[in-house]
């Protein structure tokens, strides 16, 4: 895997002017500008999405790429609930879906020991770049797949989303 041409290795952010929010899986989160979206993956995937001014930027931390069981439809730790929840977030603010753009981040095999071909993380970048193309929205980078994790961070404004990647 090629570490993306945005990726800082062991350096710090400046702090931003707004409000720092630290996905752990299974959150969403919705920021204004100077606002900072931060999470770290292994096999999870993290979708940015972001109005084109970039003055709005949600983020996701999908754990299970397949569809939420009856029981489970409130756990944001299920792409499609997460995506919802994305959506509505960005919805409640005057911006449509349909009109954002995001960065889709994560999907590691975390132990390639184990699985050499198909594994989680494969499946998880899958569904989140498929309900994405089922609403629309354009994909503007995604980093996803290898032997890494990823740290990512992402302050809302005009620069696209910083990935720290480290081998596993």
């Amino acid at each position: 895997m090629s570490t993306p041409a945005n990726a800082s290795r062991g350096t710090h952010l400046p702090a931003p002017a707004g409000v720092v929010h630290v996905l752990n899986p299974g959150d969403v989160a919705i920021g204004t500008r100077d606002d900072r979206l931060e999470t770290l993956l292994g096999s999870c995937i993290a979708v940015v999405l972001t109005d084109p001014r970039r003055t709005i930027g949600a983020m996701c931390h999908i754990v299970h790429g397949r569809p939420a069981p009856a029981g489970e439809r409130h756990n944001a730790a299920f792409a499609d609930v997460a995506m919802e929840r994305m959506f509505a977030l960005i919805r409640a603010r005057g911006i449509t879906p349909g009109l954002c753009e995001a960065y889709v981040y994560g999907g590691g095999n975390m132990f390639p020991q184990v699985f050499r071909h198909a594994h989680v993380g494969d499946c998880n970048a899958a569904c989140a770049l498929q309900a994405l193309a089922d609403a629309g929205i354009r994909v503007l980078a995604r980093d996803t797949g290898g032997q890494v994790y990823r740290r990512l961070s992402w302050t809302v404004g005009p620069l696209p989303p910083t990935v720290c990647a480290v081998s596993v």
